[in-house]
């Protein structure tokens, strides 16, 4: 006599007779949530690929250690320019201007280390970086005039100028890993 090996049909259709709370619709209770989490895995992945091929920003290769020191410095450029919006609220026009000059002006360069930084960018990123620095130095000098020439708003356009650059080049540039230009 020959034994039959029961097949996933077999066991599964034993199971559900005499388990049917464990079925939906012949299938095992948890078969949607798989086919749920197959979906959207693949939605995900199908996302992240096109996000990268639609991305239209010129990549930079730099090694990894250089793009964490560039983060590092965005990310004070950010902090910087925190505080000066909360120093221009308290009317501390002096204090917007100090923080300024010296984390985002012409000053700056120095502890930025911009000067092997800019090697490693594509010429238009430098000139966007240049041109960011120098609104930094002019925002400067708005912010310290603005007590006397009642500019809160010339000081926030200003301010706008510096941000736009930094605007200008996160959406033109994208940092990998790799070999400068």
């Amino acid at each position: 006599m020959t034994s039959v090996q029961p097949g996933v049909g077999d066991v599964c259709g034993e199971l559900a007779y005499r388990n049917p709370e464990l079925f939906v619709g012949g299938l095992p209770f948890w078969m949607p949530a798989v086919r749920t989490l197959v979906l959207s895995l693949a939605a995900v992945l199908l996302f992240v690929a096109n996000s990268r091929a639609d991305d239209g920003r010129e990549p930079v290769g730099m090694p990894a250690m250089m793009q964490a020191h560039m983060r590092a410095n965005m990310r004070d450029h950010l902090a910087a320019i925190s505080e000066i919006q909360s120093a221009l609220a308290a009317a501390q026009y002096e204090h917007a201007a100090d923080i300024a000059e010296q984390r985002l002006g012409m000053s700056s360069l120095e502890l930025h280390g911009a000067r092997h930084m800019a090697a490693l960018m594509p010429v238009g990123m430098q000139a966007i970086g240049t041109t960011m620095h120098q609104a930094a130095s002019r925002f400067a000098r708005v912010a310290q005039e603005a007590p006397v020439s009642g500019g809160l708003s010339r000081a926030l356009g200003a301010l706008a100028e510096v941000s736009r650059q930094c605007v200008a080049c996160h959406a033109s540039y994208r940092l990998v890993r790799g070999q400068p230009h």
